[in-house]
């Protein structure tokens, strides 16, 4: 199915290009080849139907490759299209039918059409015979210019060459530039006619014609064997050469030119200085020991006519002569101040005119009172250096004058001079306001003259930053004293420093004025590393944050600020300060929190980023630890004086507290409670003494002069052995206290302390007793009675005592302030622990048992 339709469209395309009779309509014009149309202009073509065809002028329709142009109806059979030619066209179908449904066939023919130019005149027709060996070719190539305008179409160049016949040359090519028309032999002293057509079917045009002598299309080669010659005079050089045809067949007209090795200018020898039968020039006003490089070219040469020049011969090379340096060695210094001398560093260079290969240096040192010569003798390798240097040490307080001169083979340069003044001399005044500025990769310096002196010059003086260690790095340059700017003639490297100086010479001998320094990029770049920061100073809500500079060799520019970036969780803030500062205090900062921080350094060509760093905050503020402690030391303070004043206040009471008053035994009347004892008359008065007696100590103190010490808890001790007042007959053994506590070593308690009764008696402290009968008040208290008081009947002495008392000494509590301590003393029998308890055993000595607390109150 699809290669049947194929088919038939292949059919309906032949059946349409080649517009067979059968059809029932026609166009014209019309041809079975492309039709050419020039593109641009209006093209018009009719279809009309032919004899019997259905179809009517209404059902014809145009298209141009596709598509559909609108139509002009002449008659009923016949419809006419117009339309503009473009480049690319191709066919044009005339087709009839009718609206759909119709049974009749639809029917079409077409044209094929092909939009181009016609060809434009060609202009600056040249020809040119070249010499093959030794003599001009036959060859005649020709040159022309086509036109800017391609005709699209297929063109033919052909190019006619008329001597005594017509020569001729076809070139197919739509824009050819040239052709070659093939001569039987170049033809000598006759006349040439050189004429081009150029045709296609769009049109065709020629060329003018150019006529002229044979020989001026002639092109010879360039001489041959070219030799520089060295003269023995240094400024001059002798060429010598060959022609490149036989002088007898024809005369040559040669040019010669010449330039320095390292330059590009060209000098030329005048045409009238060379004649056509010479082989050799001399060339003169040559600089010398400098290198020419040397080129030629000819031509034929006749009075009526001249050929083409020669292309340039290559080069010829070759070196003056040398002669005495015309000009002295470029000299400076560089000045070091050390602790006791200086170090002075001769720098130089060689001679703008050395006029030859230096051989030595000369150096005459003049210091106050003695001279110092030195000879420097140079090799290659020093001549291949940028300059040379010499270093010696000068006194700081001394003056010294440095001369110098070149020699090489031919003589001796001119001397340069160099003032190297004291140190304690102040140098004059030097340029003002120096500027620097960026020009083609190069530095533009500018400055201002100073208004003390008239300068001699200026000279300019540069250094990469850091210094190289051979100083290699420095260079220097000479200007006019009436110049106030320059272009520095340096390779400087890109993102790269310069220190650039500007010194004032006011006289020949090189004394330098003040130098002023500014520094400089020729282009600058973001730095290579960021600044390295640190906190020193952390408080509460603020922080001063430090960083050190940028290395010179990482900065690659001026730094035009410096950005600190601060962030705490997720807010982040910056603040940007000036080049010059290397600290900043960030305020306003959260207590007691982590912050991240660093530090990013600016140029005008980009930034870089230092590294982050953490630091906290502290959770108080500077002085306010101090104002706390100083606040809780105050109220400690005023509270010790709070209580000491309350104390003060209340002594009595405090003291009654845990100091309360005993009672003393000696004066108590339970030793006259035993209904056995004699009664005693009635006392003056009564004393009331408070005891502190611990019942539960095994030991009793007996001996004389001694003071009663603490006594010791019997663990040992039963309950059943506490009774009241008269319980044992002589106390033998120790007792519990009523309270029943074991808490021995606390004296100070109410529950191991017991209150004597009232003791009446007739006499008092040691007062011989009467043989009345003593009257006893009965105590309340369970605390057991002594030996003697159960058995008053075993009491030797005739006084009414309880405990002996040595003469001096005081128990605690029991001598009352004013009185008089009493001739006996207390006397404590000594008892062994744990020993049986005997009851109603008789003792002769009255003993006391003491508590193993003291003195508790019921």
């Amino acid at each position: 199915m699809d290669a049947s339709l194929h088919l038939h469209v292949l059919l309906i395309y032949l059946y349409c290009a080649v517009g067979f009779s059968t059809s029932c309509v026609k166009i014209f014009p019309d041809t079975t080849s492309r039709i050419f149309v020039e593109v641009g202009t209006n093209f018009t073509a009719t279809c009309y139907l032919q004899e019997g065809s259905p179809y009517t002028a209404d059902d014809i329709k145009w298209n141009l490759d596709s598509i559909s142009l609108p139509a002009h109806k002449i008659n009923t059979t016949a419809v006419s299209v117009t339309f503009t030619v473009r480049r690319n066209i191709d066919k044009l179908i005339c087709s009839a039918a009718k609206q759909s449904g119709s049974y009749l066939p639809p029917c079409s023919y077409g044209i094929f059409l092909k939009g181009g130019y016609p060809p434009l005149k060609p202009t600056n027709l040249t020809c040119v015979a070249i010499q093959e060996q030794k003599d001009i070719s036959p060859e005649l190539q020709c040159f022309w210019d086509p036109g800017m305008r391609d005709p699209i179409i297929e063109t033919v160049y052909t190019l006619y060459v008329n001597v005594t016949e017509t020569y001729q040359s076809v070139c197919k090519e739509r824009l050819a530039r040239s052709c070659t028309v093939y001569l039987s032999t170049f033809p000598v002293y006759m006349e040439l006619k050189v004429w081009l057509t150029v045709s296609n079917a769009l049109g065709s045009v020629q060329s003018d014609v150019i006529q002229n002598e044979s020989l001026h299309f002639a092109k010879p080669n360039p001489p041959l064997d070219i030799q520089v010659l060295a003269d023995h005079f240094s400024s001059s050089l002798l060429v010598a050469w060959k022609s490149p045809i036989d002088s007898k067949i024809r005369h040559l007209y040669y040019v010669i030119r010449y330039s320095q090795a390292d330059s590009n200018v060209w000098k030329e020898v005048p045409e009238d200085s060379t004649r056509p039968s010479t082989s050799s020039f001399r060339l003169q006003d040559l600089q010398p020991y400098t290198e020419y490089v040397v080129q030629m070219r000819c031509k034929l040469w006749d009075k009526t006519f001249q050929s083409y020049w020669s292309d340039w011969s290559t080069n010829a090379t070759n070196r003056t002569a040398e002669s005495m340096p015309d000009g002295e060695p470029d000299l400076w210094r560089i000045i070091q101040p050390t602790a006791h001398s200086r170090n002075v560093t001769l720098i130089w260079k060689a001679p703008d005119k050395a006029n030859g290969k230096i051989l030595r240096y000369n150096i005459m040192i003049i210091n106050i009172s003695q001279t110092e010569r030195k000879v420097i003798k140079l090799d290659d390798h020093d001549r291949m250096r940028p300059f040379l240097m010499y270093s010696l040490e000068l006194l700081p307080e001394k003056a010294a004058f440095i001369q110098m001169t070149a020699a090489n083979s031919a003589g001796v340069s001119p001397t340069a001079n160099l003032s190297i003044p004291a140190s304690n001399k102040e140098p004059d005044e030097g340029v003002k306001h120096v500027s620097c500025s960026q020009r083609n990769g190069q530095l533009w310096v500018e400055w201002m003259p100073s208004n003390d002196k008239q300068p001699f010059q200026y000279l300019l003086e540069w250094q990469k930053i850091p210094p190289d260690v051979n100083q290699t790095g420095r260079h220097w340059q000479r200007v006019n004293a009436n110049v106030s700017n320059t272009t520095l003639n340096g390779n400087f490297e890109p993102f790269k420093r310069y220190n650039i100086s500007v010194y004032t010479i006011y006289d020949n001998h090189s004394y330098a004025g003040r130098p002023v320094t500014i520094a400089a990029y020729t282009k600058q770049g973001p730095p290579l590393e960021g600044p390295s920061a640190k906190v020193d100073k952390s408080k509460k809500t603020s922080a001063e944050v430090t960083w050190n500079d940028i290395p010179l060799d990482k900065r690659q520019g001026f730094i035009t600020n410096y950005t600190i970036y601060y962030k705490t969780g997720n807010i982040e803030q910056s603040v940007t300060v000036n080049s010059d500062v290397r600290s900043h205090v960030l305020t306003d900062l959260i207590s007691e929190s982590e912050y991240v921080v660093h530090v990013m350094a600016s140029t005008i060509a980009g930034s870089k980023n230092g590294t982050n760093f953490n630091f906290k905050t502290m959770k108080y503020a500077d002085g306010q630890v101090e104002v706390i402690v100083v606040l809780v030391c105050l109220g400690f303070l005023f509270l010790s004086i709070f209580i000491i004043m309350f104390c003060l206040r209340k002594r009595e009471t405090i003291k009654q507290l845990f100091w309360p008053q005993v009672p003393d035994p000696s004066v108590s009347s339970i030793a006259h409670w035993s209904p056995d004892f004699p009664k005693k008359a009635a006392m003056p008065k009564e004393d009331v003494s408070v005891v502190e007696v611990d019942v539960f100590d095994g030991k009793s103190l007996c001996e004389e002069d001694k003071i009663v010490l603490p006594l010791k808890k019997d663990k040992y001790l039963s309950e059943e052995h506490s009774s009241g007042i008269g319980g044992s007959s002589c106390m033998s053994s120790p007792r519990h206290s009523v309270s029943d506590s074991d808490e021995g070593d606390s004296g100070q308690t109410t529950a191991s302390t017991v209150q004597y009764s009232s003791v009446v008696a007739s006499e008092y402290k040691g007062q011989t007793p009467n043989h009345q009968p003593h009257v006893f008040a009965r105590s309340e208290s369970t605390q057991p009675l002594l030996d003697c008081e159960e058995h008053p009947e075993h009491l030797n002495d005739s006084r009414n005592s309880y405990f002996k008392r040595s003469k001096g000494v005081e128990l605690g509590g029991l001598v009352q302030e004013g009185e008089e301590p009493n001739d006996s003393s207390l006397t404590f029998c000594p008892m062994e622990e744990m020993s049986p308890i005997v009851e109603d055993t008789p003792t002769s000595t009255s003993c006391y048992m003491p508590q193993q607390s003291g003195y508790r109150p019921q």
